[in-house]
């Protein structure tokens, strides 16, 4: 059952076969992917209500550019299911394939984004290299005079986070998946080098897998259990237009690739607008702040110079879970039996929601996964950082 009244008593069961601690889209893919399989009682465990974190952004971006080959396959495997999503789960998440733009101000830009197409197109992803004008053409926000080259591929996109996570939730629910909310675990218990129970605000259940999603807050959730997940939170946030006059043609999810500046609608005749900004302190605050917004005109003034001036009626600020590489966790603990974690996304939780699902229900099922996951244990940030990954399409 879905529980999201804060006066509602929560009741957990004595025992189950898995417990995910996280209600974001990745504990929520974890789930429905579980209960679709037939794995047992499965219990979701969520600290305050389902897509209250990172997943609770208003529109989220879909993408397979990355020059990983793991990333790539992850973000292709995702998109195909989020196409899918209203036949399996059967939800309507509002998808735009609206594509993604990269802009790349210099030739070593060019060449990384090269690079990695060379790893997109040997999985299918239609990526390919735009001139200055065929990138304005696509969005004529762009200064095609402030670029060498874009990088574009239209099967990309956005869709509703939160959409996606109710989705997938109340689908795992009607498949015999528990869900509690406001609940939050304050201990696991552990001996033999195996899990035994998760302790919670709402009482104690037994259970002899665990599974952390629990986004930013994943390394003390780790530490309950002797498992050290390398997880920061730092505060990312968007702005948002409102409607606009004239309403903005329908572009692709832009980014600047040296500042990261990045712009795309919002699917009511406005415009989401963010960037990262460097001057941010890892923390758990969430606060809307509009500090960042000179940062990000200054950025417009170069690349998008019709940007600078346009309104901001709002904003939304919430967490990425940082890793030391900005890769995921993906993986089982070796030093407790069946602790799972997939988490530390960095920004890419949402678009590989889908696919992170899929593989962490085959590793807890024993089976191989569709890719192999395992250079994103958390044990490759254990001595020197010979493991450490280098996906390069990172905003």
């Amino acid at each position: 059952m879905v529980m999201d009244d804060a006066s509602a008593q929560v009741s957990l069961p004595g025992s189950v076969d898995v417990v995910v601690i996280g209600g974001g889209v990745i504990g929520a893919s974890i789930a429905f992917h579980l209960a679709e399989a037939g794995a047992g009682r499965v219990l979701v465990v969520e600290r305050d209500t389902p897509a209250s974190g990172s997943s609770g952004k208003p529109i989220g971006g879909v993408r397979a550019q990355f020059s990983d080959p793991v990333n790539v396959r992850l973000g292709q495997r995702s998109l195909e299911a989020w196409r899918a999503f209203g036949e399996r789960p059967g939800a309507e998440v509002g998808l735009e394939g609206v594509g993604y733009l990269f802009l790349l101000g210099d030739e070593g830009e060019v060449a990384v984004f090269r690079d990695g197409m060379e790893v997109q197109h040997a999985y299918g992803v239609p990526s390919r290299l735009l001139s200055p004008r065929e990138a304005h053409a696509l969005c004529p926000y762009v200064d095609p005079s402030s670029i060498v080259a874009a990088a574009h591929s239209p099967a990309d996109g956005y869709a509703l986070p939160r959409a996606a996570v109710t989705g997938y939730l109340r689908a795992a629910a009607a498949l015999g998946a528990g869900v509690v909310t406001r609940c939050a675990v304050t201990g696991i218990e552990t001996s033999g080098g195996a899990v035994r129970a998760v302790r919670t605000t709402a009482g104690t259940v037994r259970t002899g897998v665990v599974i952390c999603a629990a986004g930013a807050w994943s390394r003390a959730v780790g530490a309950m259990a002797g498992v050290d997940l390398p997880v920061t939170p730092l505060r990312r946030q968007i702005a948002l237009t409102g409607p606009l006059e004239p309403a903005p043609p329908r572009v692709p999810f832009t980014l600047d690739y040296n500042s990261t500046l990045y712009f795309h609608g919002d699917g009511a005749g406005g415009l989401v607008l963010g960037m990262s900004d460097p001057r941010e302190q890892p923390g758990f605050g969430r606060e809307f702040g509009t500090e960042w917004l000179e940062l990000f005109r200054e950025a417009a003034a170069r690349r998008a110079p019709a940007l600078v001036d346009v309104p901001v009626t709002g904003g939304w600020a919430g967490l990425y879970e940082m890793t030391p590489d900005r890769d995921a966790l993906i993986g089982e603990a070796p030093g407790v039996s069946r602790f799972l974690y997939a988490t530390g996304f960095s920004g890419h939780g949402f678009l590989q929601a889908p696919a992170v699902g899929e593989v962490v229900r085959d590793l807890y099922l024993g089976r191989a996964p569709f890719v192999d996951v395992a250079p994103l244990s958390a044990g490759r940030f254990e001595g020197a950082a010979t493991g450490w990954r280098s996906e390069a399409h990172i905003i």
